[in-house]
């Protein structure tokens, strides 16, 4: 079956760096592009970064740009969502989805002193 499985969540110090994977099962990852949204409390959910399938192509959001960055490895089936100079306002939910078909179960990023 389909899964997409999130990891490398966590709590950060405002200013700090976390990586986050998302592993992939059960289809045809290399023809999807894949996507990073996240939820807040309270807040709609929203994309951060997405990938195009063969990786030649990334989007980010702007509150994101220039702080996170988006990759894939299509070998490992996974796709990576490295943040860097963390702000509490990145506190939410994080997921991972090939396109809009596909969703992982989440991981919670805690940004706080």
């Amino acid at each position: 079956q389909v899964q997409l499985v999130e990891s490398g969540g966590g709590l950060a110090q405002p200013g700090g760096s976390l990586r986050l994977s998302c592993a992939a099962s059960g289809f045809t990852f290399n023809v999807y592009r894949m996507n990073w949204f996240r939820q807040a409390p309270g807040k709609e959910r929203e994309m951060v970064a997405g990938i195009s399938s063969t990786g030649g192509s990334t989007n980010y959001a702007d509150s994101v740009k220039g702080r996170f960055t988006i990759s894939r490895d299509n070998a490992k089936n996974t796709v990576y969502l490295e943040m860097n100079s963390l702000k509490p306002e990145d506190t939410a939910v994080y997921y991972c989805a090939a396109g809009r078909t596909y969703w992982g179960q989440g991981t919670q990023v805690t940004v706080s002193s």
